[in-house]
């Protein structure tokens, strides 16, 4: 039986020290049918040079400047073909040459979503450790009340089912996009694997911009979960923050 064709999406600027080690895990790839999209916002550090350098294992490729990394997401989006849609971005790794084939050889009906564990990575491509949040053994809506309980990186769902990204949020719009996805999905396809998916480079978008980042995620939760539940789960969260800043617990 043939694969389902895959999308595989990079978004970058300015990567040169980190974005060959994506292409690497790329290339290596066993899957027999995917697409590799490339948008890069007119880097000026040498990322292009590399990116033309594995030009046979991109399959579309954009260079120019874009209005932040969800407007180049969602150029990614629009170049998309596949039936699903997996985002590994500049300094990302998928683990194993056989990572997306195993994927997508899990289970005998097509997923509307996939999700996976997620290991962090440091810039030489290291393992760090594993992310704060554990995914949690059913995926639905109600568990990211906790937060992003499942990465980005790690998290391949069906191009039917997603919609833009809402470039109004500049630091989590993620965050809003996966809970649409998780939402219109069948809650019977949604698959959760105790298999890591991805290694996410530490020091992400969100994290260099915590506050922000943590308020937008206050207002995406209220629009989609309401006020109480929005105000109760973020003073939740801020208490395991503390306690794992104590302890001293991986914070990802």
């Amino acid at each position: 039986m043939k694969h389902p064709f895959v999308s595989i999406i990079t978004v970058c600027y300015n990567a040169a020290d980190v974005i060959e080690m994506t292409l690497k895990s790329i290339r290596r790839q066993e899957y027999d049918n995917f697409e590799y999209i490339v948008i890069d916002g007119a880097s000026t550090d040498g990322t292009q040079e590399i990116l033309l350098q594995n030009r046979d294992i991109i399959t579309k490729y954009i260079s120019e400047k874009d209005n932040g990394i969800y407007d180049a997401m969602n150029k990614g989006l629009y170049l998309a073909q596949g039936d699903y849609v997996w985002f590994i971005n500049a300094g990302d790794k998928i683990p194993h040459k056989t990572t997306l084939l195993d994927i997508m050889e899990s289970s005998i009906l097509m997923q509307d979503i996939y999700c996976g564990q997620t290991k962090i990575i440091n810039k030489s491509g290291e393992k760090i450790g594993k992310r704060r949040l554990k995914l949690p053994k059913t995926i639905k809506k109600n568990s990211f009340l906790w937060g992003m309980v499942v990465c980005h990186q790690s998290f391949i769902v069906k191009r039917s089912i997603v919609s833009k990204y809402d470039t109004s949020y500049r630091h989590c719009a993620d965050f809003d996009w996966m809970l649409k996805a998780v939402d219109k999905a069948d809650k019977q396809l949604i698959s959760r694997s105790s298999h890591t998916f991805s290694y996410f480079l530490e020091g992400g978008h969100a994290s260099q911009n915590v506050f922000k980042a943590n308020w937008e995620r206050f207002e995406i939760m209220i629009k989609h979960f309401g006020p109480i539940k929005a105000i109760v789960y973020n003073f939740l969260m801020l208490f395991r923050f503390i306690w794992a800043k104590i302890t001293h617990k991986q914070m990802a």
